[in-house]
């Protein structure tokens, strides 16, 4: 069974600001991209000027059938270290200027001598150029539930989504399956191919790890819908909150610091309050003074 929001019409996708729609599923195989494809076919057929910027269909039969004769525009072609690699061309997708356009993997990290390290970099200058976009993810790249799947799992995932970037979504909607729905996708080959069906099935697709990952994704969408809603009533005036709550992160150069900064981010975007992280800075750690090590470990801490 699928659990989706509703579907845009012809007059929520032309005439206004640029509009992000994200599809986030539990794990890989759930039908994200598949959504995403069926929703774009709908729109094109309201006449909605649609096209497909980034879409990869693993070999999927069912999602290239679904890409069917939508337009696809040419991708970039990268030369890197002898191998050629294809990425998102966002200049070619700003000069053709489609109403809406499709961009898949959005936690991808970009070849290098791309203009952005990573794909959602790409979406937001799309989006700043007046084009609406929608795009899939998988919870496990949401940067602020990274520590916890890596727990689930124990894998640690090392392309992540900023959450902030939610946060520019005007629609999140959650793709959703039963665990033993997913585990038979996988069994019949679409989701990985044949020879690595058994690993998958008793590591990262393990009933236990799935369940859980699952819950992860519903209660993301549900902070990101309950937020979306708190500051829509806040702007009409309804109900204020007396005594708005803060969030406040206490960091090092600690390697707890991501984890606790994580978090904290996550506590705040369920109060729906705004959150801070403090650094005390003592004489001992003074400009000139710090250990080389800490003062790198402290600037890595302070950009995430």
């Amino acid at each position: 069974m699928e659990v989706r929001g509703r579907i845009w019409n012809v007059e929520e996708v032309t005439g206004r600001k640029a509009h992000l729609r994200v599809y986030i599923g539990a794990a890989p195989g759930v039908g994200k991209t598949f959504a995403m494809l069926e929703d774009a076919q709908r729109l094109r057929g309201e006449g909605v000027d649609v096209v497909v910027g980034m879409v990869e269909a693993h070999g999927r039969p069912e999602t290239e059938a679904r890409i069917g004769d939508l337009e696809v525009v040419p991708r970039r072609r990268i030369d890197y270290r002898g191998v050629v690699l294809e990425e998102l061309d966002v200049d070619a997708v700003v000069r053709r200027h489609p109403e809406l356009v499709l961009v898949d993997e959005l936690a991808h990290s970009n070849a290098p001598g791309s203009r952005h390290a990573k794909r959602y970099e790409d979406v937001l200058e799309i989006l700043d150029a007046g084009i609406d976009v929608m795009t899939a993810v998988n919870i496990q790249h949401l940067e602020t539930l990274n520590d916890a799947v890596g727990k689930v799992t124990g894998v640690r995932v090392r392309e992540t989504v900023p959450d902030t970037f939610l946060e520019r979504a005007n629609e999140v909607v959650n793709v959703d399956v039963t665990v033993g729905e997913l585990q038979d996708r996988l069994r019949q080959g679409k989701v990985y191919r044949p020879e690595k069906v058994e690993q998958a099935l008793t590591n990262f697709f393990r009933e236990s790890n799935l369940s859980t990952l699952r819950e992860l994704a519903l209660r993301a969408v549900a902070d990101e819908v309950g937020s979306k809603a708190a500051s829509k009533r806040q702007r009409e005036g309804l109900e204020p909150a007396l005594v708005p709550e803060r969030v406040m992160v206490c960091m090092s150069s600690s390697g707890d610091a991501p984890r606790v900064l994580r978090t904290g981010a996550r506590i705040a975007g369920r109060l729906g309050a705004r959150w801070y992280a403090v650094y005390v800075e003592t004489p001992r750690e003074a400009p000139g003074r710090i250990a080389a090590g800490d003062r790198d470990a402290l600037q890595r801490n302070i950009t995430l």
